[in-house]
């Protein structure tokens, strides 16, 4: 059997077509759920770190360290099996949403923090002197800079995420990579292996290029 007829067979790749496109809905819905999540959520933790009361503050400062450091599949795995022992048993869904969500918080907080601080410090006085109130000030002046100066990375973030969805497969989730794995044990060829990781591909590619793009806009606004 030549290389063609092993890894790129289409017979194989027309018959498994069904069931990645099934797992590709998945993966779409794990992770638009988890980056929802955790844009949301890393915002409100940003704005906890920068001016929550001390206690809550440290709390946040603590949050973002522990969920950058810790490895999403270790996370995935500690919530998927270890929580039943305490009587907390979560589905696939539910477990993989959770671990991606709480390390995208952790990463989108840190993204909107720089953001906000990169804001020019004479915004905050002109709002304040215009008897703007705090979430005014924010709302109507700070956010809309901040977010303007974090798209390419929170963008790339997202990426990140999308990738990581592949993970979930080692929770018996229905993403992309499982069933995959599922039809190439059914056909015995890694074909549909190979039809999985181009359709990651075909999503990622373009927001990577959009990243791209993104980054050299903003570098050329900042310059003049």
């Amino acid at each position: 059997m030549d290389i063609v007829d092993t890894f790129f067979n289409w017979s194989v790749l027309q018959s498994s077509l069904p069931l990645l496109l099934l797992g590709l809905g998945t993966t779409l819905s794990l992770g638009v759920t988890s980056i929802l999540i955790g844009l949301v959520t890393g915002l409100f933790m940003a704005l906890l770190r920068m001016y929550g009361p001390k206690p809550l503050a440290v709390l946040a400062v603590a949050y973002i360290d522990l969920f950058r450091a810790i490895p999403i599949l270790v996370l995935l795995v500690l919530i998927y099996y270890a929580l039943p022992f305490v009587g907390l048993r979560l589905s696939p869904f539910a477990a993989a949403t959770s671990a991606l969500s709480l390390v995208s918080c952790a990463y989108a907080a840190e993204i909107f923090r720089a953001g906000i601080q990169a804001v020019p410090r004479g915004q905050f006085e002109a709002s304040q002197a215009l008897g703007l109130k705090f979430w005014g000030m924010m709302w109507y002046v700070v956010l809309p800079q901040a977010f303007r100066l974090v798209i390419p990375p929170i963008t790339n973030n997202c990426i990140n995420v999308m990738k990581d969805t592949a993970l979930a497969s080692v929770v018996a989730m229905p993403d992309l990579l499982k069933q995959a794995t599922q039809a190439q044990a059914l056909a015995a060829n890694p074909t549909p292996l190979i039809g999985a990781a181009i359709i990651y591909l075909l999503l990622l590619l373009p927001l990577v290029r959009i990243v791209g793009t993104l980054e050299k806009r903003f570098a050329i606004g900042r310059s003049r």
